[in-house]
């Protein structure tokens, strides 16, 4: 039987110690059929929605990687199923019973353990530039805090100078007024807050079109156009 979500994973600190300073936390679940990308179940089968997943998160973890940053990898599901697929990457349990309680404990993790400043990103945007990473941290040498916004009034990416917590209370997960949600917590806080160059993600048919139009070979658009070629079409 896999972990739970709220199990502590204590492997972290052991691996990140060696690696102090900046650091990449990529939330993630276990790709498992009516678990992952359900706003798109239907039209996709909970099995193509699953796969396509999972081909982003991979996509999403090779390109992070390359930036030679430390990259942890926030996970919810079986932990065996992440040390297999990313034997590479640090792991660190998920913990909470919602997405802001899962942030603010990851955030204390992290720093905690030495990392800082702190990017947390989804796998919803395998394409995200990694120019605009670097912009993000840029913008921390100077800021609090700092987002990637998202067409769907969300954001694809948090960088954090220290563990704002606040930044994660009272937002209203999952829908289009995060974005301002956060902008607001950031306001009550008195934070320097910036927003950078907006991306995209991968929430309804229109914004895989979108991906395979923009990055057409990126991994999880070659998977789109070759494995959801009906979905795909404009």
């Amino acid at each position: 039987m896999g972990k739970s979500v709220d199990t502590v994973d204590n492997s972290l600190n052991s691996q990140l110690f060696k690696a102090q300073g900046t650091t990449l936390g990529l939330f993630a679940k276990q790709p498992l059929p009516r678990q992952v990308k359900t706003r798109l179940t239907p039209p996709l089968s909970p099995d193509q929605a699953c796969k396509l997943y999972q081909v982003a998160l991979e996509e999403t973890v090779s390109r992070l990687q390359q930036t030679g940053l430390p990259l942890v990898l926030c996970y919810a599901g079986d932990r065996d199923w992440f040390a297999t697929n990313f034997p590479e990457v640090a792991l660190l349990a998920q913990h909470g019973a919602d997405l802001g309680l899962r942030l603010q404990a990851a955030t204390q993790a992290l720093f905690e353990a030495g990392a800082g400043p702190v990017l947390l990103l989804g796998s919803d945007s395998p394409d995200l530039p990694l120019s605009l990473l670097q912009r993000a941290l840029t913008q921390l040498q100077q800021r609090d805090a700092v987002t990637i916004p998202c067409q769907d009034g969300g954001y694809a990416l948090i960088g954090l100078q220290r563990p704002l917590l606040q930044l994660f209370v009272d937002v209203p997960w999952s829908t289009e007024r995060v974005l301002a949600a956060t902008r607001e917590c950031a306001r009550r806080a008195d934070l320097d807050y910036a927003e950078i160059e907006a991306w995209d993600d991968l929430d309804d048919l229109a914004s895989l079109r979108r991906l395979v139009e923009r990055s057409p070979q990126s991994l999880t658009a070659r998977h789109i156009a070759s494995e959801l070629a009906e979905f795909a079409a404009t």
